[in-house]
Protein backbone atom coordinates (compact mmCIF):
# COMPACT_ATOMS: atom_id res chain seq x y z
CA UNK A 1 0.00 0.00 0.00
CA UNK A 2 1.29 3.67 -0.71
CA UNK A 3 1.18 6.51 1.88
CA UNK A 4 1.12 9.32 -0.04
CA UNK A 5 -1.43 11.59 1.21
CA UNK A 6 -3.98 11.87 -1.76
CA UNK A 7 -4.12 8.00 -1.99
CA UNK A 8 -7.64 6.73 -2.05
CA UNK A 9 -7.00 4.30 1.09
CA UNK A 10 -4.43 5.00 3.60
CA UNK A 11 -2.11 2.62 5.35
CA UNK A 12 -4.66 1.28 7.77
CA UNK A 13 -7.07 0.49 4.78
CA UNK A 14 -9.63 3.45 5.29
CA UNK A 15 -11.18 5.46 2.74
CA UNK A 16 -10.28 9.39 3.20
CA UNK A 17 -11.76 10.02 -0.41
CA UNK A 18 -15.40 11.21 0.08
CA UNK A 19 -16.51 10.23 -2.95
CA UNK A 20 -14.60 11.63 -5.32
CA UNK A 21 -11.60 11.21 -7.42
CA UNK A 22 -8.23 12.30 -7.29
CA UNK A 23 -8.78 15.22 -10.40
CA UNK A 24 -12.27 15.59 -10.57
CA UNK A 25 -12.13 19.19 -9.19
CA UNK A 26 -14.34 17.88 -6.08
CA UNK A 27 -17.68 17.91 -7.67
CA UNK A 28 -17.74 21.32 -8.86
CA UNK A 29 -18.57 20.52 -12.31
CA UNK A 30 -22.08 21.61 -12.74
CA UNK A 31 -22.03 22.09 -16.51
CA UNK A 32 -22.10 26.03 -16.27
CA UNK A 33 -19.49 28.32 -17.22
CA UNK A 34 -17.49 29.91 -13.98
CA UNK A 35 -16.54 33.33 -14.53
CA UNK A 36 -12.56 34.86 -15.03
CA UNK A 37 -11.41 37.75 -13.28
CA UNK A 38 -11.73 39.82 -16.38
CA UNK A 39 -15.55 38.76 -16.53
CA UNK A 40 -15.99 39.55 -12.88
CA UNK A 41 -13.85 42.95 -13.69
CA UNK A 42 -16.22 43.77 -16.51
CA UNK A 43 -19.06 43.10 -14.60
CA UNK A 44 -18.36 45.00 -11.89
CA UNK A 45 -17.08 48.10 -14.37
CA UNK A 46 -20.56 48.10 -15.90
CA UNK A 47 -22.26 47.85 -12.31
CA UNK A 48 -20.57 50.93 -11.32
CA UNK A 49 -21.62 52.68 -14.64
CA UNK A 50 -25.10 51.63 -14.55
CA UNK A 51 -25.26 52.70 -11.29
CA UNK A 52 -23.64 56.01 -11.26
CA UNK A 53 -25.01 57.37 -13.89
CA UNK A 54 -28.83 57.24 -12.87
CA UNK A 55 -27.54 58.42 -9.26
CA UNK A 56 -26.18 61.36 -11.27
CA UNK A 57 -29.32 62.01 -13.32
CA UNK A 58 -31.08 62.04 -10.46
CA UNK A 59 -28.94 64.12 -7.83
CA UNK A 60 -27.92 66.70 -10.42
CA UNK A 61 -31.46 67.31 -11.86
CA UNK A 62 -29.92 67.49 -15.30
CA UNK A 63 -33.51 66.30 -16.85
CA UNK A 64 -36.71 69.09 -15.61
CA UNK A 65 -39.31 66.18 -15.90
CA UNK A 66 -39.23 63.62 -12.96
CA UNK A 67 -40.98 60.90 -14.62
CA UNK A 68 -38.83 61.03 -17.81
CA UNK A 69 -35.89 60.83 -15.22
CA UNK A 70 -37.68 57.67 -13.70
CA UNK A 71 -37.68 56.04 -16.91
CA UNK A 72 -34.05 56.42 -17.87
CA UNK A 73 -33.33 55.17 -14.25
CA UNK A 74 -35.69 52.15 -15.06
CA UNK A 75 -33.90 51.48 -18.46
CA UNK A 76 -30.70 51.62 -16.43
CA UNK A 77 -32.14 49.20 -13.43
CA UNK A 78 -32.98 46.87 -16.40
CA UNK A 79 -29.61 46.57 -18.29
CA UNK A 80 -28.10 46.37 -15.15
CA UNK A 81 -30.19 43.06 -14.12
CA UNK A 82 -29.07 41.38 -17.33
CA UNK A 83 -25.23 42.38 -16.39
CA UNK A 84 -25.67 40.97 -13.15
CA UNK A 85 -27.40 37.55 -14.35
CA UNK A 86 -24.83 37.25 -17.20
CA UNK A 87 -21.56 38.39 -15.20
CA UNK A 88 -22.03 36.86 -11.85
CA UNK A 89 -24.60 34.23 -11.90
CA UNK A 90 -23.65 33.26 -15.12
CA UNK A 91 -27.01 32.40 -17.05
CA UNK A 92 -27.44 31.53 -20.46
CA UNK A 93 -29.21 29.05 -22.42
CA UNK A 94 -26.92 26.70 -22.16
CA UNK A 95 -26.18 25.94 -18.75
CA UNK A 96 -28.16 23.30 -16.60
CA UNK A 97 -30.07 22.25 -20.33
CA UNK A 98 -31.83 25.41 -20.24
CA UNK A 99 -33.44 25.14 -16.90
CA UNK A 100 -31.97 28.27 -15.65
CA UNK A 101 -33.43 30.37 -18.21
CA UNK A 102 -37.20 28.57 -18.12
CA UNK A 103 -36.89 29.58 -14.46
CA UNK A 104 -35.80 33.10 -15.23
CA UNK A 105 -39.09 33.26 -17.57
CA UNK A 106 -40.79 31.62 -15.07
CA UNK A 107 -39.70 34.67 -12.45
CA UNK A 108 -40.36 37.13 -14.95
CA UNK A 109 -43.90 36.10 -15.59
CA UNK A 110 -45.19 35.59 -11.99
CA UNK A 111 -43.41 39.10 -11.24
CA UNK A 112 -44.69 40.89 -14.09
CA UNK A 113 -48.00 39.42 -13.21
CA UNK A 114 -47.55 40.63 -9.28
CA UNK A 115 -46.70 44.22 -10.25
CA UNK A 116 -49.42 45.10 -13.02
CA UNK A 117 -52.33 43.47 -10.21
CA UNK A 118 -50.58 45.84 -7.72
CA UNK A 119 -50.84 48.65 -9.85
CA UNK A 120 -54.47 47.69 -11.41
CA UNK A 121 -55.57 47.36 -7.47
CA UNK A 122 -53.99 50.89 -6.69
CA UNK A 123 -55.38 52.53 -9.08
CA UNK A 124 -58.91 51.28 -8.81
CA UNK A 125 -58.79 51.80 -5.16
CA UNK A 126 -57.86 55.73 -5.75
CA UNK A 127 -60.26 56.04 -8.61
CA UNK A 128 -63.36 54.37 -5.99
CA UNK A 129 -62.25 56.37 -3.00
CA UNK A 130 -64.98 57.89 -1.12
CA UNK A 131 -65.97 62.17 -1.52
CA UNK A 132 -63.99 63.98 0.91
CA UNK A 133 -61.10 60.92 1.18
CA UNK A 134 -58.20 62.57 -0.61
CA UNK A 135 -54.73 61.67 0.56
CA UNK A 136 -53.39 64.72 2.36
CA UNK A 137 -56.93 66.11 3.65
CA UNK A 138 -57.09 66.47 7.13
CA UNK A 139 -60.81 67.36 6.76
CA UNK A 140 -61.93 64.20 7.07
CA UNK A 141 -60.31 63.38 10.43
Amino acid sequence: MSTHPHDAADVHGHDHSHGHGHGDGHGHDSGAAHGTLGSYLTGFILSVILTAVPFALVMSGAIADPRVTAYICMGFALVQVLVHMVYFLHMNSRSENGWTMMALIFTLIIVFIALIGSLWVMFHMNANMMPGMEMGSTDAM
